[in-house]
This record gives C-alpha cells, sequence and structure tokens, in this order.
C-alpha cells in the first residue's frame, strides 16, 4: 500500500530575502502593522536585518505595482504587503481594497512568488486598530508568518519534485 507523502512548512528562514512594501497612507496604523512584520520574520524566521528591504508606497492601491517591480528584480524569496483601507461614506473603499488585492493575488500567481496580504480592509477606525496589534492580533505579523511559511513550502516541494517525490 503507498503511502500519503504530506508536506508542511517551516517558519525558519534565515538565508531568505524579503521585501515589505507598505502603504504611507492610514500610517499611524500600518506602523503597527510594519513592527508586527519585522518582529515575526526576525524572531521567528531568524532573518537578519540586512535581509530586510522597506519599500513605502503612497497608498494600497500603489501597493501592486510596487510588489510587481521587487518581484521583478530577483532579490526577494517573498514580498509581504502591508497596508490599510478603511471604508468612508464613498465606494472609493470598494475600488481600492479589491483592486489592490486582485492585483496582488494576480502578481503571485503570474509570477510564483509569494506575496503576502497584510492588507486591511476595515470598516471603521476601531477595527482597523484591533487588527493591528491589540485584540485581533497583528496582521502584519500573519501575513510575514504566512510568507515565511510559503517560502519553505516552495522550496520543499520543488526539492521534492527534482527527486520523483
Amino acid at each position: 500500500m503507498n503511502k500519503i507523502k504530506i508536506i508542511k512548512g517551516t517558519l525558519v528562514a534565515p538565508n531568505a530575502k524579503i521585501a515589505i512594501a507598505i502603504a504611507r497612507f492610514n500610517r499611524f496604523i500600518n506602523d503597527s502593522l510594519l513592527s508586527g512584520a519585522l518582529d515575526a520574520l526576525q524572531r521567528i524566521g531568524q532573518i537578519p536585518e540586512e535581509n530586510i528591504t522597506v519599500v513605502w508606497v503612497p497608498g494600497a492601491y500603489e501597493l501592486p505595482l510596487i510588489v510587481k517591480t521587487l518581484i521583478q528584480t530577483k532579490n526577494y524569496q517573498a514580498v509581504v504587503a502591508l497596508g490599510t483601507v478603511i471604508r468612508g461614506s464613498t465606494t472609493h473603499f470598494n475600488y481600492v481594497a479589491g483592486e489592490c488585492s486582485a492585483g496582488l493575488s494576480q502578481i503571485a500567481i503570474s509570477t510564483d512568488t509569494p506575496v503576502a496580504f497584510g492588507v486591511l480592509t476595515t470598516e471603521n477606525i476601531e477595527q482597523a486598530i484591533e487588527r493591528a496589534g491589540t485584540k485581533a492580533g497583528n496582521k502584519g505579523a500573519d501575513a510575514a508568518i504566512a510568507a515565511l511559511e510559503m517560502i519553505n513550502l516552495i522550496q520543499t516541494i520543488n526539492l521534492n519534485h527534482s527527486t520523483n517525490i
């Protein structure tokens, strides 16, 4: 009888180079997301400071272009996208949040490079604060951890594939 092969990702990736693309708009929230992401990358992933690059962009809408540009340099094994889009009284939220999410997803799929989605899409400021390090944890840290796991999963799959899983 054949045995099931199970592949699991780990979180330690001390040789990985990771970029963080972060929006300036709503910076008072995004600074907390960045702190969480950096802590996770360094403490959990054991990535040294010199292997992390932070790029500030105007807002969440601009994240996909910068993430794509970072990936095209071939200098990074993953990119963590951080930002906050808070619903207002207009439909602007729908366009920014939707285009940011769709753009980042498309980039990850088309480049085979992990793009971790750490963009908050909330109804109000209180929800954003909760997700940036208070009641609901820190979604910047969560995104960084997802990036670490994806780096290791891809490496493991590629290694196992080359040796015929």
